[in-house]
């Protein structure tokens, strides 16, 4: 019974994570229909940098997050304005091509500047846990998942509390209508970019020391965050989240009750299964293609 409790326990501060990192990519597709591949390597970028600035400086991994998000709202808002703008109104499939493009310059500049080698970021308390009884949770993990629920809690704030985030939603549900009441766009999708690249930004500085990372490492982040949204349904935040707890969780299982090379297995058998019965994911909606099929 142990086990299994200090089990869940981990697969939901990593599933915490998870969300986060997710919640960027699905308010891109839920917006604007942009698929960001290039999403992960934004967090290998930002995980990168915030090993740098604590090799340089020794200021804490995650609380840097203080500062690499609020940089990547900007590299965010800048990226949508020069580059993704080309693409808006495309097919999802043109967007693709974009970003990863873009996760291919990130991927060479790192390999450039840094070397194609494994870094991870370990404070002071990295090998700490905290003990409540007989559970042991590491103290690296508690605290990247509180700052990761924290930002998630302010976008909550932000999408559900503003007229900011009342105009997201608004063009999200009916971009039509809402250009009729003047909400424009163009700049609700360059914040919904930058939003969604400024989570990266928390997320890559949590990343940095949950995790060895190296320039590469960003298709098998990329290729989590997917399965995710796929799972949850595509556009959906509550689905991303969900969909990141249960993959959090699949992670922990298996490695305590299996071997951790079975993990990630186990998690895209689960979307395969969900997929055979809901084939727009947990919390998705039928497209107008799956009406017409």
């Amino acid at each position: 019974m142990t086990q299994a409790l200090q089990t869940i326990a981990l697969g939901l501060l990593i599933g915490g994570v998870y969300a986060l990192m997710t919640a960027g990519l699905t308010l891109m597709f839920g917006i604007m229909g942009i698929v960001n591949v290039a999403q992960g390597a934004f967090l290998v970028l930002i995980a990168m940098l915030t090993w740098k600035a604590w090799q340089l400086t020794g200021i804490d991994p995650i609380l840097l997050a203080l500062a690499t998000t609020p940089l990547m709202f900007g590299v965010g808002w800048v990226l949508y304005r020069l580059v993704i703008v080309r693409v808006r109104g495309t097919t999802p499939a043109m967007s693709m091509l974009l970003t990863f493009g873009i996760a291919l310059t990130i991927e060479g500049l790192l390999n450039i500047t840094a070397g194609n080698y494994f870094r991870s970021a370990t404070p002071s308390y990295f090998a700490e846990s905290f003990h409540i009884g007989s559970i042991v949770l590491p103290k690296a993990q508690v605290y990247g998942c509180l700052a990761a629920l924290l930002v998630l809690g302010l976008l909550y704030l932000v999408l559900n509390r503003t007229w900011t985030g009342r105009a997201i939603r608004a063009t999200a549900q009916n971009p039509s209508g809402a250009a009729l009441v003047g909400i424009g766009a163009t700049s609700v999708a360059s914040l919904s970019f930058a939003i969604g690249a400024a989570t990266a930004g928390t997320g890559g500085s949590i990343l940095a020391v949950l995790y060895p990372f190296f320039p590469a490492s960003h298709y098998e982040w990329i290729a989590k965050l997917l399965g995710i949204i796929v799972l949850g349904g595509m556009g959906s935040l509550r689905g991303a989240w969900v969909g990141a707890i249960i993959l959090g969780l699949a992670e922990t299982l298996t490695a305590t009750y299996g071997s951790p090379r079975w993990s990630t297995l186990v998690f895209y058998a689960v979307i395969l299964l969900v997929l055979l019965v809901r084939p727009h994911g947990l919390f998705g909606t039928r497209m107008r293609e799956d009406v017409a099929t």
